[in-house]
């Protein structure tokens, strides 16, 4: 890698103390970049070049904040917040496609939470499933939970996030009795992940995913699109649904902006249906 973008992400990393996933974001989108200072037309040829290999919209606007990120650096140093009337070059984000997130149905759910889970490793991943419905966290803060950080008392798990950002969120009483008996039977000590290896190490992304693919048909049904994360996207739909604020919402899911948490509103089209129907001038008339 060029030095100054070794410099960039080194500052990132002492100064800013942004997490090793962020580092890994910040080389693998620099990699896109023809030289230290590209120009606009360079910049341009980056995102067809991606869309040319088949990069989606989402994608592209993933690799084109961390290059925005470094060209303002390389302009105007760390201490200065990037602006719109700064005039170093940028591109542009794309425009993406508002989608319907991928969620379980409520069948499907009753389907996972009802499983009758006997061996460890079952125990283990009906556990995790448990949590993923009832708090809405991303899988790699379930996963990275230690049972220190669970307050059994007062209903509170403490959740490291994205960019080191720590938030607390409730659970269940539910939830409480499972990670009880689970803690309790299986002797999970304080300092031990919540859900780990037999080495006590921490569980694989895509062990996990496999799992839950695995259970999802033979429960009877395919598993959603984006399958992890449609656990959390499960959980944040159900919360307003049931009258939960998108104000709340955005604390518990540990969202940066309110705008992020707001997709959400758009809700299934069966929702907005009941809606309709509920507020129809016709229907009043009738």
């Amino acid at each position: 890698m060029q030095p100054r973008f070794e410099q960039f992400i080194r500052e990132r990393q002492y100064l800013t103390n942004v997490s090793p996933a962020t580092l890994e974001w910040y080389r693998n989108s620099l990699k896109w970049l023809p030289s230290e200072s590209p120009s606009q037309a360079e910049l341009n040829a980056v995102v067809m070049r991606m869309r040319d290999k088949g990069r989606k919209a989402t994608g592209c606007n993933s690799v084109i904040r961390a290059v925005n990120a470094y060209l303002h650096w390389d302009a105007a140093g760390s201490t200065v917040k990037c602006s719109p009337i700064c005039k170093h070059f940028r591109i542009s984000q794309l425009k993406e496609s508002q989608i319907v997130p991928p969620t379980f149905t409520a069948v499907q759910v009753s389907r996972l939470v009802s499983w009758k889970a006997k061996l460890p490793w079952q125990r283990r991943l009906h556990l995790l499933i448990l949590f993923l419905l009832d708090t809405g966290c991303r899988i790699d803060e379930a996963l990275s939970v230690h049972v220190r950080e669970i307050d059994f008392d007062n209903l509170l798990v403490n959740l490291d996030g994205k960019g080191r950002k720590q938030r607390v969120v409730p659970f269940s009483f539910e939830l409480r009795k499972a990670m009880f008996r689970y803690v309790t039977e299986y002797n999970r000590k304080p300092d031990y992940r919540l859900v780990a290896t037999k080495n006590e190490t921490k569980l694989g992304r895509r062990v996990v995913l496999r799992a839950v693919k695995n259970l999802c048909k033979r429960l009877g049904f395919d598993p959603p699109a984006r399958t992890l994360h449609a656990f959390r996207h499960t959980f944040a739909i159900h919360y307003l649904r049931k009258g939960g604020s998108v104000f709340h919402l955005q604390k518990v899911l540990g969202h940066a902006t309110l705008e992020m948490t707001r997709r959400y509103a758009n809700l299934l089209t069966e929702d907005l249906q009941a809606v309709h129907e509920r507020v129809s001038l016709l229907q009043r008339a009738a």
